[in-house]
């Protein structure tokens, strides 16, 4: 068993040195203007394109596509799009609309997805999807929220990533993985960490503002898990799936007060 796991590991990292060297020609049609940070801290503006779509976001946390602008063919209007991932660069950007995404590069292996179940992981695919969830050290997340705590959305990734594998991606785990995404927080540029109710408490008790309001029950998120607690006579937590927990209204509410008003 030890032996496959291995044999798997050594596809993935092949496949993604082979995929890192290949470049894809397009038209330019006039996007905003994106930017990638390099390992040096050097902001490069450009057009960048997403690796994956969505019906496959994870793919966005393996690689991303992106022209500079001095590489732009205006005439012609065409663009080489070179492949660039975590080993290359540290930050990325481009725009949806007028809204911004930033992808900044995190040290974090999804526990949580490497030891999630689903009617196609069983067995030795099992293995292998912990294994693509286990392996991912350092990957790109999406910011979802900034300051002196930072949140960031992070998908699990299936038992198979590319099209031709014999472990073929179901429609229900790829519905699952895209709609129930983990959210993982640094503070202060630490560690990232799986965010959880109890964590979130235990990270905001420093800003007596925020505290006084967690006291006083005024966060609708925080009070429904305490409601969750109350209900059950004891709260048993989930520590793989967390189903029972409202993270985004948690990131939404509380977060978003604590990084407003405790500098």
């Amino acid at each position: 068993m030890k032996n496959l796991l291995l044999i798997g590991l050594f596809g993935l990292v092949s496949l993604n040195a082979h995929a890192q060297d290949q470049d894809e020609t397009g038209t330019y049609n006039g996007e905003k203007y994106g930017y990638i940070i390099d390992k040096s801290g050097k902001k490069i503006e450009g057009v960048v394109h997403l690796h994956g779509g969505y019906s496959s976001p994870w793919q966005n946390q393996l690689k991303v596509k992106f022209v500079a602008i001095a590489d732009i063919d205006k005439v012609k209007n065409k663009i080489k799009f070179k492949t660039y991932d975590t080993d290359d660069i540290k930050e990325y950007m481009l725009y949806e609309g007028d809204t911004p995404r930033v992808f900044k590069s995190v040290k974090y292996s999804n526990m949580r997805e490497a030891l999630n179940s689903s009617e196609s992981s069983t067995g030795l695919s099992a293995g292998f999807k912990a294994i693509n969830n286990l392996s991912r050290t350092e990957q790109f997340a999406e910011v979802v929220a900034e300051g002196k705590i930072t949140v960031y959305k992070l998908y699990g990734y299936p038992t198979a990533l590319s099209a031709n594998s014999t472990q073929a991606i179901t429609q229900r785990e790829t519905d699952r993985l895209r709609e129930n995404p983990n959210y993982i927080f640094s503070k202060k540029g630490g560690k990232a960490e799986e965010l959880t109710p109890a964590k979130a408490k235990i990270i905001l008790a420093d800003c007596p503002y925020v505290k006084a309001k967690i006291t006083k029950g005024e966060y609708g998120s925080l009070k429904n898990e305490e409601k969750k607690r109350s209900g059950l006579g004891k709260f048993i937590r989930d520590e793989i799936s967390n189903s029972t927990v409202d993270k985004l209204s948690i990131i939404n509410e509380v977060i978003y007060d604590y990084n407003e008003n405790c500098k």
